[in-house]
């Protein structure tokens, strides 16, 4: 007899106070909490805890990509090759969580069956646990039981403050389909503004992924902020290989200050994109005001993106904040890396 369990965690800030949660359909269900942890952290949490509670056969249903790709894609396996060290070369985050879990698996790999499950779609298990997570988050008080609960808090937040799990509620504006975000470095990094060898070899490189990406997954639609630079050419490529693309602004006419050539470029790519997501009806009246706004346009690309391509040189700061945000938001195996000018690594 196999036993289904459905998992989940939520964070109030990331980092912040978090809680996991997983229920067996009809019966028992345990929910924990940390004070200051992270969305990933408590997904795993919840999933390991199951696991070494929970005998037999286990059917575990998430709605955390960062837990069920690694062992559909089996990340695992290069982790141990490498000793711990992902494929950009860095120490594998949340070992000490991941080590017992994939010990778990490896001692019995029939045992662990992983699902995937889309958060907030109306799946009642899914909801339970959502709520169970969030719960615990708030309250820092753990709870179990033998059956159902009958009590249960509110779902996360979606949009504004409040406590976020990993899975976001239906926004009417996210593009259907395997959405990957593409970022990075801005024109002096890549060799000017201008093309040039630099962003011609990054471009290729892009397009090489998007076109590798869409026969894994033919509903690929690539995200951008249309930004000079790594987000400019991400579309370029996506309109290279045939990829349709979403333009994701912050504010209207972020072109207003460029050069005309520069503007003329964003104008093209704009309307060559499938579709535009326009998070602020105003433009900014100042750089701070313009600087917070694209701030929340990256948190609601970094929500709904599923995997992203990261163009970084693997020095700078700036972007380097962005890759770990994104590792944090979607797994490390779940970003690329494009070193401009150098090879190809994810």
């Amino acid at each position: 007899m196999t036993t289904t369990v459905y998992t989940d965690g939520a964070c109030s800030g990331n980092p912040g106070p978090g809680g996991w949660a997983w229920a067996v359909p009809g019966g028992r269900f345990s929910a924990g909490a940390e004070p200051l942890t992270t969305n990933q952290r408590m997904e795993l949490q919840a999933v390991l805890d199951a696991v070494t509670t929970l005998g037999g056969p286990l059917r575990v249903v998430s709605d955390s990509t960062y837990v069920v790709h690694c062992f559909r894609d089996r990340w695992w396996e290069g982790w141990l090759k490498r000793g711990w060290v992902n494929s950009a070369k860095k120490p594998v985050a949340n070992r000490d969580i991941w080590e017992p879990l994939i010990d778990a698996y490896r001692a019995d790999p029939r045992r662990l069956l992983f699902e995937w499950v889309k958060g907030h779609s109306d799946d009642p298990m899914n909801d339970l646990v959502d709520r169970l997570a969030v719960e615990a988050a708030r309250g820092q008080t753990p709870r179990a039981g033998d059956e159902p609960p009958d009590r249960l808090g509110p779902a996360d937040v979606v949009a504004g403050a409040g406590v976020q799990g990993s899975s976001q509620a239906a926004d009417p504006r996210v593009p259907t389909g395997r959405r990957l975000l593409v970022v990075g470095h801005r024109p002096p990094q890549l060799g000017g503004y201008d093309d040039n060898p630099v962003s011609d070899g990054v471009r290729a490189q892009l397009a090489e992924v998007l076109a590798a990406k869409r026969v894994l997954h033919p509903d690929l639609v690539a995200l951008t902020g249309l930004g000079l630079g790594a987000e400019q050419l991400g579309a370029e490529a996506a309109l290279q290989v045939g990829v349709p693309y979403t333009a994701v602004l912050a504010f209207p006419d972020p072109d207003a200050v460029w050069p005309e050539l520069s503007k003329a470029r964003y104008r093209s790519l704009a309307a060559s994109a499938q579709g535009t997501v326009l998070l602020q009806t105003r433009a900014p009246a100042s750089k701070q005001q313009a600087g917070a706004a694209l701030s929340r346009r990256d948190a609601w690309l970094y929500r709904h993106a599923d995997e992203a391509i990261a163009v970084w040189d693997g020095d700078d700061p700036a972007v380097g904040k962005i890759v770990r945000s994104l590792h944090d938001h979607l797994g490390e195996e779940e970003v690329w890396l494009v070193n401009p000018g150098a090879t190809l690594f994810g």
